[in-house]
């Protein structure tokens, strides 16, 4: 059980004007359990990396304070256990057993505790594979599952939780939302953030709404909160329960296949699919984590080969990851389930520009198409900023607009929605709509049932991973 006091604190990342938060006084009581919301870039994830004592003096400015049970955040790192939102940052092992019992044997848990607790927890997450399976073949849901499953097997006195659902299927979500709940007690303080509201209130008893720059809007009971603030809290960008929005349909119907792939499979990854997309169309692939949605993303974009089927676009006789990579970039862009791993510049602006000055675009040609994505999608505060120093969801604005920089005609996206709050969210959803509407294709592979909802003209779901035997989870 840990309490946690902040006076007065702030963060502003270095090389940055504006303070991620500032003059933030909250207290923090024994075993409560706090929703953390905000508009995205308010600075959720920078309090959570505060207090998970990841904010090191040279990577930014510091000022009031933090304590965790009185103590500096570094300090009281034995007393907590954070999920972050990318999963991959903190799996550390070449097999999943092992990764949830690197924490334990480095905490001195006694050996012949260790693996009884590591088998528990990773039942408890729904974890579908042996303990010898390999972490770099994980989907990004199934990473998620683990990364939980290490920090749960800690019974953490702090749990600080960053979008712990956001890369999982629903029924993946559920189980991960009651893995939460069975396995935090009364001696548990827990701090989530999480844009699925709605999903999260059961396991919360108090919610906190950050002012984006400086301090708390809004602090008591959930259903206060939202009675008070409902309307306001909605304009300006937080997910709001009962807030929803009018499907947006296309205006005309598809003409041509701009990409048309036959019995495509990749061994282990994905089972034999076939799939077309359309201009003017937006087709959402959903299905459980792990039954290779991601995979089939990185065929259609051209940037994986097929083990075996057929792939055809734009009428080109060459596979298109047979293309070159200036052709490949005119005809299509593509949104990777991580963003950071397609960030090659170190400023916003010019990770935008790289694409047309690609592919031949003049400098006042090139100016205005940056200038226009960076308004379109908020991001022109962040316009000089590191894109390794942004939020989940700022990153993730900024991967979308780098695939729509050059306009190809078709788009790939791996979850484009991720992190977003409602305001971004619907940017996102009206630029998509207008790119549609002037005869792009888009394919979207999402988890987000309000995406589908509002936008996708079809969906198509991929069927279950492929099965595996699942041996007793005892040590190898």
């Amino acid at each position: 059980m840990s309490e946690v006091r902040f006076s007065g604190f702030g963060w502003r990342h270095a090389g940055r004007r504006a303070w991620a938060v500032r003059g933030l006084d909250l207290h923090v009581r024994h075993g409560e359990r706090v929703l953390l919301l905000g508009p995205s870039g308010a600075g959720k994830s920078t309090l959570l990396a505060a207090l998970a004592g990841l904010l090191p003096d040279d990577s930014g400015e510091a000022e009031g304070v933090i304590e965790i049970d009185g103590l500096e955040p570094a300090k009281a790192r034995e007393r907590t256990g954070v999920v972050f939102q990318d999963p991959q940052t903190q799996l550390v092992m070449a097999r999943s057993g092992d990764d949830v019992a690197f924490g334990l044997e480095n905490r001195g848990v006694p050996a012949g505790e260790i693996w009884p607790r590591v088998s528990d927890v990773l039942d408890r997450v729904g974890f579908p594979y042996p303990i010898n399976r390999s972490t770099a073949a994980l989907s990004g849901g199934e990473a998620q599952r683990l990364a939980l499953a290490g920090v749960l097997a800690l019974r953490p006195g702090l749990l600080l939780l960053d979008e712990p659902t956001a890369n999982l299927d629903p029924p993946g979500a559920t189980l991960i939302r009651e893995a939460v709940g069975q396995a935090i007690g009364p001696e548990t303080t827990m701090i989530i953030v999480e844009h699925r509201v709605a999903e999260a209130l059961p396991l919360v008893d108090r919610v906190v709404v950050l002012e984006p720059g400086g301090g708390v809007r809004a602090d008591g009971a959930p259903e206060v909160i939202f009675a008070a603030y409902g309307d306001r809290l909605a304009a300006d960008g937080v997910w709001v329960p009962g807030f929803s929005f009018p499907a947006v349909r296309a205006t005309t119907r598809p003409t041509d296949h701009l990409v048309r792939a036959e019995h495509v499979a990749v061994r282990g990854r994905l089972r034999p699919v076939s799939i077309a997309v359309g201009d003017s169309e937006v087709l959402a692939v959903t299905g459980p984590n792990g039954a290779g949605k991601s995979t089939l993303a990185l065929l259609l974009g051209g940037l994986l080969a097929p083990d075996s089927g057929r792939i055809e676009a734009f009428g080109d006789k060459r596979p298109p990851h047979r293309w070159r990579a200036t052709t490949l970039t005119q005809r299509i862009g593509s949104v990777f389930q991580n963003p950071e791993h397609q960030f090659v510049t170190g400023r916003v602006a010019d990770e935008l520009a790289l694409g047309p000055r690609r592919i031949g675009r003049s400098p006042a040609e090139t100016r205005r198409i940056v200038d226009d994505l960076l308004e379109r999608l908020r991001l022109t505060k962040l316009a000089g900023a590191n894109p390794y120093t942004l939020s989940g969801g700022e990153a993730r604005r900024l991967s979308v607009a780098t695939a729509l920089a050059t306009a190809p005609r078709l788009l790939v996206l791996d979850e484009p929605t991720f992190g977003q709050d409602r305001r971004t969210w619907l940017e996102l959803i009206t630029l998509l709509a207008e790119l549609r509407d002037a005869g792009h294709g888009i394919l979207a592979v999402t988890h987000d049932e309000a995406f589908v909802r509002t936008l996708a003209d079809r969906a198509i779901g991929l069927g279950e991973p492929d099965p595996e035997p699942l041996p007793r989870r005892v040590r190898p």
